[in-house]
């Protein structure tokens, strides 16, 4: 843990998982582009979860650089990162699990989603998160579910699933308020942690 935790402070692993994230974040939104071009100007910001997920940890680890703390973006960040990775990697495995085929790019959106929820809990003992922060962001992953599921905006899911929107949705709504309990335990937990090279609390 001590070596992760050096590993993890580095400027230049910073940077270089920063640039991933950057390019990773323009690709989600390139992926996000024909369901966009039918999506209503008013839920656009809603429709690409997981792209602006990764696009709040761009932000966290731009001030890391700093030596400084977003909290918001930082609680933004964990809980979304956690809940569509999270999310994407079960609806492609649900998917399969109904018949739909899975390829090489199926594995990379695993593989890459995987690591979009570990990255954002890695760096946890980092962020300064407020009690505040974490109702903000209640609010707005919450309502998030209630565009995707009552509107009808959520991410396109593969045919073989589709029948079952109702039970994604009820799924979604109970693994956002998990991800909201971990990253408000794993805050609580490392609340008097300070780590060298970042801003106390």
């Amino acid at each position: 843990m001590i070596y992760l935790h050096t590993i993890l402070r580095q400027r230049w692993f910073i940077a270089l998982l920063l640039i991933i994230n950057i390019a990773g974040t323009i690709y989600g939104y390139m992926w996000y582009d024909n369901q966009l071009a039918t999506t209503p100007i008013h839920f656009m910001i809603f429709v690409p979860d997981s792209p602006t997920a990764s696009l709040f940890f761009c932000f966290v680890l731009a001030a890391f650089l700093f030596g400084r703390n977003l909290p918001l973006f930082e609680a933004l960040a964990a809980v979304t990162l956690l809940k569509y990775g999270i999310w994407a990697v079960v609806m492609i495995l649900a998917a399969a699990a109904a018949g739909t085929p899975i390829g090489i790019l199926n594995y990379m959106l695993i593989v890459s989603h995987l690591g979009m929820a570990i990255q954002g809990l890695l760096y946890t003992p980092y962020y300064r998160i407020k009690g505040w922060h974490l109702i903000v962001v209640a609010v707005w992953t919450l309502h998030n579910d209630v565009i995707d599921y009552v509107y009808g905006m959520h991410p396109w899911v593969a045919s073989s699933i589709q029948p079952y929107i109702q039970e994604i949705g009820y799924f979604t709504f109970w693994l956002s308020i998990s991800c909201l309990l971990v990253v408000y335990w794993l805050n609580k937990l490392y609340n008097d942690y300070t780590i060298e090279g970042f801003s106390n609390r």
